[in-house]
This record gives structure tokens, sequence and C-alpha cells, in this order.
């Protein structure tokens, strides 16, 4: 059984009180007796109930990370930025993914709600404003990142995901691909990523030329999939602009499977600059997202909400930028 409260006053032979002055750093207490109650709970191994210090009114230091995909690298690498950010501030993580469903999403929020954390950051994917919402009419400490709820005040960290798709797009379109094919999964991120797109056809007169897919799942198999059919279609595709590098490995696969050359024969981009982007063969020509920067901004806002240090709600808009490496080439035919 796990040591409590009440095994650590007995073998250190002082008042329940006692310990909890010397957890909680309060009271006047000798160096004598701190230093014994500090030494009983370290043979112990005592660790204090989070939903005991939450029942005294105290900060449990802890916050939940909704993410909707462990596997995709992107939210990996946001993760580990603002764990690594929460570290640094004191405060621990919970991190639990959603796969992209509404029910987990509800479910882990009640969980966290449970668990007494001081707050939670919601990653893109999450699609349920009425949840958001709900969390803000509770006054409850949440921020979004990596998408934006422009409706809600929330404070937010977001990728201006249009700007990413129009210039992942109109890069193609300077390296003279007219047909130019789009692969996307049916998200906010992704949406916005394909209005950007769309923009860039429009904007240079290459609308009739658009063809776009949403898939069912942001994975290197479906990429493939996608790929595949554009590629065997009566007038394939030149450039394949993929809406994440999960996508876009699996359009480099689709390539190779049809003895097509990557970037002579087609060219590719994808989207976040994970670590997948330099993986691949050839390296992959992608829109990076500031991960580190999108990682230390909503925990510092996270943060400043459970202090109350600011009233005001603040919504951050980051910008992409276009890593060339060599799976995209100047159109040769």
């Amino acid at each position: 059984m796990k040591p409590t409260i009440y095994d650590v006053a007995s073998k250190a032979n002082v008042s329940i009180a006692t310990v909890s002055k010397v957890l909680n750093n309060s009271g006047r207490i000798s160096d004598e007796t701190r230093k014994r109650v500090l030494k009983v709970i370290e043979q112990l191994n005592y660790q204090p109930s989070m939903m005991a210090t939450a029942l005294t009114g105290k900060s449990t230091y802890t916050i939940g990370l909704l993410i909707p995909d462990m596997a995709n690298p992107f939210f990996g690498e946001l993760a580990r930025n603002i764990e690594d950010r929460g570290h640094e501030l004191g405060y621990n993580l919970l991190i639990c993914s959603t796969d992209y469903q509404p029910a987990k999403e509800q479910n882990y929020i009640e969980l966290l709600k449970r668990k007494s954390v001081d707050g939670i950051i919601l990653a893109s994917g999450f699609e349920q404003t009425s949840e958001v919402d709900k969390l803000v009419k509770e006054k409850f400490p949440v921020t979004i990142v990596a998408r934006d709820f422009p409706s809600t005040y929330v404070n937010s960290v977001s990728l201006d995901d249009f700007q990413g798709g129009y210039e992942a797009t109109s890069y193609l379109i300077q390296l003279g691909h007219r047909q130019i094919a789009i692969i996307a999964r049916d998200v906010w991120s992704n949406r916005e990523r394909m209005r950007g797109y769309k923009k860039a056809l429009e904007d240079h007169g290459l609308e009739e030329y658009a063809m776009f897919t949403f898939v069912e799942k942001s994975t290197v198999e479906w990429g493939k999939k996608v790929a595949e059919e554009y590629l065997r279609s009566e007038k394939p595709p030149t450039a394949i602009f993929a809406c994440n590098d999960l996508l876009a490995s699996g359009a480099i696969q689709a390539a190779r499977t049809l003895h097509l050359h990557v970037p002579d024969d087609v060219s590719i981009i994808g989207f976040d600059n994970t670590i997948i982007a330099t993986l691949v063969d050839p390296q992959l020509t992608t829109m990076a997202q500031p991960i580190r920067a999108m990682g230390r901004e909503v925990m510092d806002l996270m943060v400043g909400e459970i202090k109350k240090e600011e009233q005001s709600k603040r919504r951050i808009v980051l910008s992409p930028t276009l890593i060339k490496r060599g799976s995209t080439a100047k159109l040769n035919k």
C-alpha cells in the first residue's frame, strides 16, 4: 500500500499538522524536526495526493494536455516543448491522446478535472466548441494550441495555416507546376491549408486544375493510397501538396511504387517540418511550424491564466516558414 501522511507522522513521531507544515514549507518548525520529517518522507517514498492538495485550495502544479494523435510526430514534438516549458515554470503535464474522437475529448476533460489539474491545454483537432465554451463558462483555466477559436473568448496560440497553404502552393506554381493536387484531413488546420491552396490557384488563374481529397487518417498509408490514385489518373498532377509530413512521405512511397522519380517526375511538399522530413529520401520540402515557440507560448499563457496575471485574453498567431529540400524541383516537361 502507498504510504499516507499518517504513516509519515507516526514514524517521525510528530503530528499530522507538523507533516503538513513541512510539506507546505509553512509554520514555525525547528530545523531538527523538519529534517527528521523530510528523511522519513524520503524513506517511505511518500507522495502527497493531488486530490488532497486540491481540497486544501492549493495548486497541484499539474496541467492537462489533450492532443488528437500521439502517433503524429508534430504532436509528439509539440507535447515535448510544452512539457519542457512547464518544467521550467514548475508544472507537470498529464498528456491524453484523443484520436480525434469527440467522446474521448469529453471523457478526458472530465477525467482531468477530477484529477484536479490547474488547467487544460487543448490542441489542434478539437472540433467541439461547446466543450471549450463550457470550460470558459465554468471559469476553468483553458488554453488552445495549434488551432483557433475566434468566436470563443479564450487564450490561444495558432499557426496561420491559410498562409502556409497559400505559400506552399505558390512555391509549386513558381516552379512551373499547374496540375497541383492536395491531400488533407477534414480538420480545422487542414481545411485552412486547403483554403490557402485554392486561393493560390485562383490568384494564378489555375482554379480549373484543382485536385483535392480528404483522407480518413493523417498517416503514411493514407498518403500513399491517395497519391497513387492521383498519379494513376488520366491527368496526373506534376506536384502534390500534402497537409502534413506523414501524408507527404506516403506520397513519396506512392511515386516510388509507380516507378516515378521525385522530384523529376513529381514534386512533393509537406507541412510541419517534423523529423520525418529529414528521414525520407529525398528529404522533404515542407512548411515548418515554429513548434518550440508554439509550445513555450501556450504554456506561458496557461500559467498566466492559472495565476490570474492577465485579465484579457491573448490570441497569438505564428507564421510558417518554407523549408526547401530535395523533394521539389522546376517542372521539366
